[in-house]
C-alpha cells in the first residue's frame, strides 16, 4: 500500500504516519496540494490523505481531470462535521478525526487494499483454479486470465500478486476498455510535459507505477492493434518510451492480461496481434462462470446479504430456503456482479426475519423461476420417494448393472429439475462437467436427452 500524506495537519502528521507505516503502509508526505499534485504523478498512490484545511475539492478535481484514479480520504483535527461532510460532497472517500486512532488508521487502509476485491469460494470448480494459481503465481511468467464479464478476473489477479514474489511491491491495473484509445498510450508508458494538448506536466503512466510488481491490463483484447505493437516491444525489451519522451525507461513488471473473449478468435479475426498473444498467454486461467459453481451460489449470497446489511446500517437477515433455490435456479449470465446487485436488492426489499424469494429481484424486474425442491437422500443412488415405492428395499435393482441404475437416475434426475444441468448436478453431488460427459455418452448412443432449462446456457 503505497500512501501519500498531503497538509500539515497541524503536527498530527507524524503519529499518522507512523501508524500507517506499523499497518503495512509505505508512506510519503506532500507539504501542500501542488507538491502532492507533482508526487502523484511521478511515483502514483494507492492512498491520498488529505488535510481539510486544504482545497480537498479543488485536489479532487484536479486528480480525476488527469485520470488519476486513486481514493482520497480527507483528515482534520476533532470532529468537525461541517468540515467533514464537505471533503466527503467534493469526493473523498472516508473522513478521519485526528489525532488519529492506530486502529481507526488501520481499518482505513484494510478497506481500501480490500475493497472489492475478496476472493470468496467453496466450489469444486473454483477451487482447481485456485490450486492452478497457487503453483504459478510464484513465478515471473505473464498469464492470461479468460471468462465471462463478471466471473472475477480482476480479483484472482489480485489474488495472485498477494500470492507472488512481488506482493510487497505496487499492483497496478488498468481498464484497456474503459480508456479512449487516443489516451491509453499515455495512460501505459506516461508522457512527458507538453507531449500534446492539455499534458501540463511530466507524467508517469502505468508502467512505472508498477515498477517491480505486478501490471494488470484489464480486459486486453479492446487494445487498438496498433497500440499492441508498442506494448509488445514493451513488453519483450522491459523498457518503455513516454509519449514526447527522448530517452527510453526500463521497467520490472509482471504482466497479467484479462479478456472475456477468445483471443485466437480475436487473432483470426485480425484484431490482436498472434505474437503478443503468445507473449501474454504462458499461462491460461480460465474462470468458470456462476452457473457452473452452484456452491458458491449460496457462499457469496451470504456474504453479499452481510456486507450490503453493514452498508446500509440494517440488520442482517439469512437467506432462507426459497431465497437460496431462487438464486440456484437462475442462470446469471451476468455472474457474481449480477448476483451482487441481485442480493443488494434483496437486502433492501426483504421483509421479517428473513431474505425470502419474494425479495429476489432481478435487473429486469421479474424473479427467478423457482428451482424444484430435492428428495432427501437415503441410500446412494436412492431417494425416499424411489425407497418407497420399492418397499424400503433394493430389490428392484438387482439383475442391473451399476452403469443402468446410474444413467437412469442421471436422466430422471434431469427431468425432475426441468432439463437444468446444473441443478441436477448440484442434486447429484457431481461436477457439471462430468454430468455433461455422461450425458454426451448417453445421447451418442442414441438415447433422448431433457433439453436445458429455461434461460440455461449450456456449454459444448
Amino acid at each position: 500500500m503505497r500512501l501519500l500524506m498531503v497538509g500539515q495537519l497541524n503536527g498530527q502528521l507524524a503519529s499518522a504516519s507512523k501508524m500507517a507505516m506499523d499497518a503495512g503502509a509505505k508512506v510519503v508526505h506532500a507539504p501542500d496540494i501542488e507538491t502532492g499534485l507533482e508526487l502523484v504523478r511521478s511515483k502514483g498512490a494507492d492512498l491520498i490523505m488529505i488535510d481539510v484545511a486544504l482545497d480537498v475539492a479543488a485536489f479532487i478535481e484536479q486528480i480525476r481531470t488527469e485520470r488519476i484514479s486513486t481514493d482520497v480520504v480527507a483528515c482534520g483535527i476533532g470532529t468537525d462535521a461541517r468540515a467533514a461532510v464537505t471533503a466527503i460532497r467534493a469526493g473523498a472517500k472516508e473522513y478521519v478525526p485526528l489525532p488519529p486512532e492506530a486502529a481507526l488508521i488501520a481499518a482505513v487502509i484494510q478497506a481500501v487494499a480490500e475493497d472489492g476485491h475478496q476472493l470468496i469460494f467453496r466450489d469444486p470448480a473454483m477451487g482447481r483454479v485456485i490450486s492452478l494459481i497457487d503453483q504459478i503465481a510464484p513465478s515471473d511468467a505473464s498469464i492470461m486470465i479468460t471468462g465471462e464479464s463478471g466471473t472475477g478476473k480482476e480479483v484472482i489477479a489480485r489474488y495472485i500478486h498477494r500470492k507472488s514474489n512481488r506482493a510487497d511491491k505496487p499492483f497496478v491495473a488498468v481498464n484497456c476498455a474503459a480508456i479512449p484509445e487516443n489516451l491509453l498510450e499515455s495512460e501505459l508508458f506516461g508522457h512527458e510535459k507538453g507531449a500534446f494538448t492539455g499534458a501540463i506536466a511530466r507524467r508517469v503512466g502505468k508502467f512505472e507505477e508498477a515498477n517491480g510488481g505486478t501490471l494488470l491490463l484489464d480486459e486486453i483484447s479492446e487494445m487498438d492493434i496498433r497500440l499492441q505493437a508498442k506494448l509488445l516491444r514493451a513488453i519483450q525489451e522491459r523498457q518503455i518510451d513516454r509519449v514526447g519522451g527522448a530517452q527510453p525507461v526500463p521497467v520490472n513488471i509482471r504482466i497479467l492480461a484479462t479478456s472475456n473473449r477468445n483471443l485466437a478468435d480475436e487473432v483470426k479475426k485480425g484484431t490482436f496481434r498472434e505474437d503478443l498473444m503468445f507473449r501474454l498467454n504462458v499461462v491460461n486461467v480460465k474462470l468458470p462462470p456462476l452457473r457452473e459453481r452452484p456452491a458458491d451460489i449460496k457462499v457469496l449470497s451470504d456474504h453479499f446479504a452481510q456486507k450490503f446489511a453493514e452498508h446500509n446500517n440494517m440488520p442482517f437477515r439469512p437467506l432462507d430456503e426459497t431465497a437460496l433455490r431462487a438464486l440456484l435456479a437462475h442462470g446469471w449470465p451476468g455472474n457474481v456482479r449480477e448476483l451482487e446487485n441481485t442480493l443488494h436488492r434483496a437486502v433492501l426489499l426483504a421483509n421479517g426475519d428473513t431474505i425470502s424469494a419474494d425479495a429476489i429481484v432481478l435487473p429486469d424486474g421479474t424473479r427467478p423461476a423457482m428451482a424444484p425442491v430435492a428428495s432427501p437422500v437415503t441410500v446412494e443412488g436412492e431417494t425416499e420417494a424411489t425407497a418407497a415405492a420399492a418397499g424400503g428395499s433394493t430389490a428392484t435393482l438387482v439383475g442391473r448393472t451399476v452403469a443402468d441404475v446410474e444413467r437412469d437416475l442421471i436422466i430422471d434426475t434431469l427431468k425432475h429439475c426441468l432439463g437444468n444441468r446444473t441443478h441436477a448436478a448440484n442434486i447429484l453431488g457431481i461436477s457439471i462437467r462430468t454430468l455433461r460427459n455422461k450425458l454426451n455418452e448417453y445421447s451418442s448412443a442414441g438415447i433422448p436427452i431433457p433439453s436445458p432449462g429455461l434461460g440455461e446456457r449450456v456449454a459444448g
